[in-house]
């Protein structure tokens, strides 16, 4: 299938409101994909290209709760943790945005070694999109001049993990130019990759450990949500799995979990996980082990 693409001006009708706001926001954007992703509820999540295992954990963690909560993913296609958010998101059928630093088109669309997952992202109703056409050149300033559109499309961004010159910090600084939030998850005090996450907490980024930090910030002093993505099914059978295992089992850890639903996708477990913890009807202690509340 095709993506054509589509270029919407600022001031048109579906142009997204809350970039409109920013002090400088895009003439044009050029688009792929679902239009509709521009006015969703979005939440950057950003971080390092050179990602530690902590790192993958923690984005895929998060992402996969903020997904599930109904959120559209925001993020810039970069290796690492950029790409880690969009492929979660995609994992379990969430809706994701990417941001590129140069054109639209296949042929344009960068680095190549994530084209493939830029196709995924067309493919399950997601959307690309940048300021630059195809005709134009792509300059190392696009990147850091990208990052503004990823937090001007967000109501604030997740920084994961950041070393102290990575360039997810200037997405942080974007967010609060905008005057949008910024989320950090705490790092290794001992790693060089986590050194700018960790600044941020101590200059006052808000410290999450869960994408239920984010819902507490926005789904009951926003209503963001409705309802929509953040109720539990009677009719998933994971999910009463799940809470019929804790019941009986008392508090078990992700893997103790999967030992007993040994039919179910990993994947699916792990959704379930996120959407039971959104939801309250399980918490996930200091040790790792999750309970029924």
């Amino acid at each position: 299938m095709t993506y054509p693409i589509t270029q919407i001006r600022l001031g048109e009708k579906n142009y997204p409101k809350l970039l409109a706001q920013i002090s400088d926001p895009p003439k044009q954007l050029y688009c792929r994909g679902n239009l509709e992703l521009l006015n969703s509820e979005c939440i950057g999540v950003v971080g390092t290209r050179k990602l530690t295992p902590y790192g993958k954990d923690s984005a895929q963690y998060i992402t996969r709760g903020l997904a599930t909560a109904g959120f559209t993913i925001v993020s810039g296609l970069a290796m690492g943790i950029d790409a880690i958010a969009h492929q979660t998101t995609l994992d379990i059928g969430g809706k994701t945005i990417a941001v590129l630093g140069g054109g639209v088109s296949d042929a344009k669309i960068g680095p190549k070694i994530n084209l493939s997952l830029a196709q995924k992202i067309l493919g399950n109703n997601g959307l690309i999109i940048s300021e630059y056409s195809d005709e134009e050149e792509i300059h190392a300033a696009n990147f850091a001049a990208r990052n503004r559109i990823i937090s001007g499309l967000s109501k604030g961004v997740v920084i994961v993990e950041a070393d102290r010159d990575s360039g997810s910090l200037i997405t942080a600084k974007c967010a609060l130019d905008q005057n949008r939030d910024v989320f950090a998850v705490p790092g290794n005090i001992f790693s060089q990759k986590s050194t700018g996450s960790n600044e941020l907490i101590k200059s006052g980024a808000k410290l999450i450990t869960s994408a239920q930090d984010i819902t507490d910030e926005y789904g009951y002093n926003l209503d963001i949500f409705n309802g929509a993505g953040s109720s539990v099914s009677t009719e998933n059978s994971i999910q009463q799995n799940i809470l019929a295992i804790l019941k009986e089992e008392g508090e078990l850890s992700t893997d103790e979990i999967m030992s007993h639903l040994p039919d179910a996708n990993t994947s699916d477990i792990l959704s379930s996980l996120s959407v039971l913890e959104i939801n309250g009807l399980i918490k996930q202690s200091s040790n790792g082990k999750y309970r029924k509340m």
